[in-house]
């Protein structure tokens, strides 16, 4: 199959976004490629470096030579997972589009099962579902069952528990995600939140195929806060009844000291004083961390920076690595 032209018509994107990958891209190569060429239909391979440290920018240009359909997206900086999978979305000009993380955890030989279902049920979406996370360790399994859980109470958001960032979209999918305004996306929930008419594939999760994890504990909780805070008004609401119940135990507190004045009975000391300033400080503080998360966002989005440069995009002839002209 021939290289692929800016105007040429593609039919599969396959976004990929990596950061400091070098270990494992041939073997992702190794399996990817067989997996693309037998679809017969015309594809392209956006692999998305995420500001990389190491040799993954020399490693792709020389898979690229010999591998046509391989086009390297390079960011100026490191903008994190998520906002690497937004750049690729917005790049990637096939019919279809799916998003595989680069270690090989979530199998490249359920993309065939993802784009039959897509063209014959006539679904938008088609997530991969890890139904065997063995590979995973019991508190990463236990966690994300338990956070799957908390935003599908606390929003009206029906994600799967077991899926990640493994799908299939349609154009109309890609085009509605990329017009959206936010910065600081989780895709995992804003395709979702879409609604589009959607189905699974199943597959079990592997153990990372080379390198090491790319999200500690740190970026986890901090995809955390994000989904929350950017999904639901649950938290918010959780710091009005905070600041009623605190309303309400000094409205008690106050009765009480009325009461104990009134019949000479002596209040406790500056004990019980300290305890009820320290605990309505607390309860206040809570609150107002809160907010500053959605004070936060909006200011952010105010701001309206963009969430990734683009340093080089090999599909586009005449620019030399730097992105100069």
């Amino acid at each position: 199959m021939s290289a692929p032209t800016p105007d040429a018509p593609v039919t599969l994107s396959i976004v990929i976004p990596m950061f400091n990958e070098e270990d494992v891209l041939p073997l992702l190569v190794e399996r990817l490629r067989p997996i693309a060429d037998g679809l017969g239909t015309a594809y392209e391979i956006v692999a998305v470096d995420d500001g990389s440290s190491d040799a993954t920018p020399l490693v792709l240009e020389r898979l690229r030579r010999d591998w046509p359909q391989l086009r390297v997206l390079r960011l100026r900086a490191n903008a994190g997972h998520q906002a690497a999978i937004s750049a690729g979305l917005d790049r990637a000009r096939g019919d279809y589009v799916v998003t595989l993380d680069a270690d090989l955890q979530d199998p490249p030989e359920v993309i065939p099962e993802m784009l039959r279902i897509a063209r014959e049920d006539g679904v938008d979406v088609v997530y991969g579902v890890r139904e065997d996370r063995s590979s995973d360790t019991a508190f990463k399994r236990g966690s994300a069952r338990v956070f799957y859980r908390l935003i599908r109470k606390v929003s009206d958001i029906d994600a799967h528990v077991d899926a990640g960032d493994y799908r299939l979209m349609s154009r109309a999918t890609v085009d509605a995600v990329n017009s959206l305004p936010e910065s600081g996306r989780v895709l995992r929930f804003v395709v979702p939140a879409l609604g589009f008419p959607s189905g699974t594939v199943g597959y079990a999760r592997e153990e990372r195929a080379a390198g090491t994890s790319k999200y500690p504990l740190s970026k986890m909780l901090r995809l955390s806060v994000d989904s929350v805070t950017g999904f639901s008004l649950a938290p918010l609401r959780f710091a009005t009844w905070l600041g009623l119940l605190g309303g309400l135990a000094s409205l008690c507190v106050l009765a009480y000291a009325l009461i104990a004045r009134l019949l000479d009975h002596a209040l406790p000391g500056w004990t019980s004083t300290v305890v009820i300033v320290s605990a309505v400080g607390a309860v206040q503080l809570l609150a107002l961390g809160i907010l500053g998360e959605y004070v936060g966002r909006m200011y952010a989005a105010m701001q309206a920076r963009p969430s990734y440069f683009i340093a080089h995009d090999s599909l586009e002839k005449g620019r030399r690595p730097d992105g100069a002209t």
